[in-house]
């Protein structure tokens, strides 16, 4: 088989669709492209909007921005300007948001959230944090790790409340919820709350752990039972030195264990490392290869960047920052599987393929239209012998990706009238190389498979048992925001947002960064620990000021 790759390119006379308004009325300004260019970011210690400029140096992308009262700031955003204009490149345009924002008539970013009517995404993952509790007491926690003093956990009646919030979004649903903290799976109704959010339905539910309470083979059935699909598994490498110093414990036996348990269970398993520089970096082709030995259960890694909060040196930040190129860069040192350049692409670039396929069944599905620089992400296809081969190695992906967005535009408009889904579907197979597949992947079959990406109820049970789709990683980096790098573009178009109990909606690093949503909201719907005794209990009742395994870190 070819190691060679198609070089993705577009076409020169391939026109972007880009809409002016969202379904709400505000208007869309495109994304910036090119370098310089100039957007609004936030003070790291006043937290007011300021305007930055992003630019070039030495092959880097920099961020520098001024406050009247605070002075300068700059930051790497982008440890590569050759990676950082490819993901420019493979955007296809901005989606609408909602038509039913809690803000309706919104026009300051980012203190007006709800989702208002400025959001240009709908929920593509929603969040919905059961408690602050945890069983851990982590080194590295992204806001700090002394006790908050209060307890936030809402009652079964309050969660039902922000589910329905979600799934009242229009015109698209909520229709894939994570449970997050703390560590979820202590709330005393996790399991009556997973299965609460199946019967409302949910097409995808997965839980933010840290495992321990999974390395319980009873407790990952009963979640199984009740309806939890994927553990979104907080996976900082692979000895226990590394946990020592991310979360305080030796835990490798127990993140086994909990994949063990979740292959007998039957669930899924995405790894969740949060990357620091020169602490685990060392470990992420480790990672990559023993989600590839555990293919059955483990179907992507989001590898997590460190973010920032509280003051830093701009030495220290620059000593320390860890981006998406790094992790480009990182994967192939490491591995030798994925090129840099030609391998990686930004989350976003899928959404040609769900709108497709919304076009083609006539109903509405869920676009990841974030912002090309809030993730990078590659697919590998993985044969009997556990070989991880990516997509571009057999698939003219630009060359596809831009056929599927003139297939969706016109499937859309002619309503299916004048052609047939299967030409439809056909027409795609000139990107298919079979030649430089891996073994056993048909071009049908690879149709499958996608679809099974995009739409979760797709190839589940026994289809899926009987080989329906070809075995996939995905290995993507997700590099959540701070003050220091902070983008208001970026924050426009975010697709992974919280649920809160007030029934608004925030966008990611709205609630856990900028304006910083969650301490209100906790506090708000929270009561001081003197108030549950029986809460103080320590291992398995720590109050602390936690966030969830998908939430990037911080050093403080």
């Amino acid at each position: 088989m070819s190691t060679q790759t198609f070089a993705p390119v577009k076409s020169n006379s391939f026109a972007i669709l880009q809409p002016e308004k969202t379904l709400a009325g505000s208007p869309i300004q495109p994304i910036r492209k090119g370098l310089p260019k100039t957007t609004q970011s936030l003070c790291p210690e006043c937290s007011q909007v300021i305007d930055a400029t992003i630019f070039e140096e030495n092959g880097r992308v920099l961020m520098e921005k001024t406050c009247p009262q605070h002075g300068d700031f700059r930051d790497t955003v982008y440890s590569d300007a050759r990676l950082y204009l490819k993901m420019e490149e493979w955007s296809f345009g901005d989606n609408r948001g909602v038509s039913n924002p809690a803000v309706p008539n919104a026009t300051k970013c980012p203190d007006e959230c709800g989702l208002c009517s400025m959001h240009t995404s709908h929920t593509g993952l929603a969040n919905v944090d059961l408690t602050n509790r945890c069983n851990l007491t982590c080194p590295v926690c992204f806001a700090n790790a002394n006790a908050s003093g209060y307890l936030y956990e809402p009652p079964v009646d309050q969660i039902r409340t922000m589910l329905l919030a979600l799934r009242a979004e229009r015109p698209v649903s909520g229709r894939i919820v994570q449970f997050s903290g703390g560590e979820p799976t202590i709330h005393p109704e996790f399991i009556r709350i997973v299965a609460m959010a199946r019967e409302m339905g949910f097409s995808h539910i997965q839980a933010a752990t840290n495992g321990i309470k999974f390395s319980n083979l009873e407790f990952a059935q009963r979640a199984k039972e009740a309806g939890l699909h994927t553990l979104y598994l907080q996976f900082d490498g692979v000895c226990d030195e590394i946990y020592q110093r991310t979360r305080g414990e030796s835990l490798i036996e127990k993140k086994l264990q909990c994949i063990e348990n979740a292959r007998k269970a039957g669930l899924k398993i995405c790894f969740v490392p949060t990357i620091v520089k020169g602490l685990n970096d060392h470990q992420i082709g480790d990672v990559i290869r023993l989600a590839l030995d555990n293919i059955d259960c483990v179907s992507a890694i989001s590898f997590q960047p460190v973010a920032f909060t509280g003051r830093i040196s701009r030495r220290e930040l620059e000593q320390k920052r860890f981006t998406l190129p790094d992790l480009a860069r990182a994967v192939h040192e490491q591995t030798g599987i994925c090129d840099m350049y030609e391998d990686w692409f930004p989350l976003s670039c899928v959404t040609p393929f769900s709108k497709l396929l919304s076009a083609l069944r006539g109903e509405l599905t869920t676009h990841l239209s974030c912002h090309p620089h809030c993730s990078i992400g590659t697919y590998l296809f993985v044969d009997q012998n556990k070989k991880g081969t990516p997509v571009t190695r057999f698939i003219d992906i630009g060359g596809m990706l831009q056929d599927m967005d003139l297939l969706a535009r016109k499937a859309d408009k002619q309503r299916i009238k004048f052609f047939s889904k299967l030409s439809a579907w056909n027409s795609l197979r000139k990107h298919f190389h079979a030649d430089r597949a891996p073994e056993g992947l048909t071009f049908e079959k690879f149709l499958q498979t996608l679809q099974g990406m995009m739409d979760k109820r797709y190839g589940r049970g026994k289809a899926e048992e009987a080989n329906f789709s070809y075995k996939t990683l995905m290995v993507a980096g997700m590099h959540f925001m701070d003050h220091y790098n902070y983008d208001i573009e970026r924050l426009k178009r975010c697709v992974i947002h919280y649920a809160a109990p007030n029934g608004l909606i925030y966008p990611f690093c709205a609630y856990n960064g900028g304006p910083t949503y969650r301490e209100r909201i906790e506090l708000a719907y929270s009561v001081a620990i003197e108030d549950q005794p029986q809460m103080k209990v320590l291992r398995t009742g720590r109050i602390d000021q936690r966030h969830p395994p998908l939430v990037t870190a911080t050093l403080s």
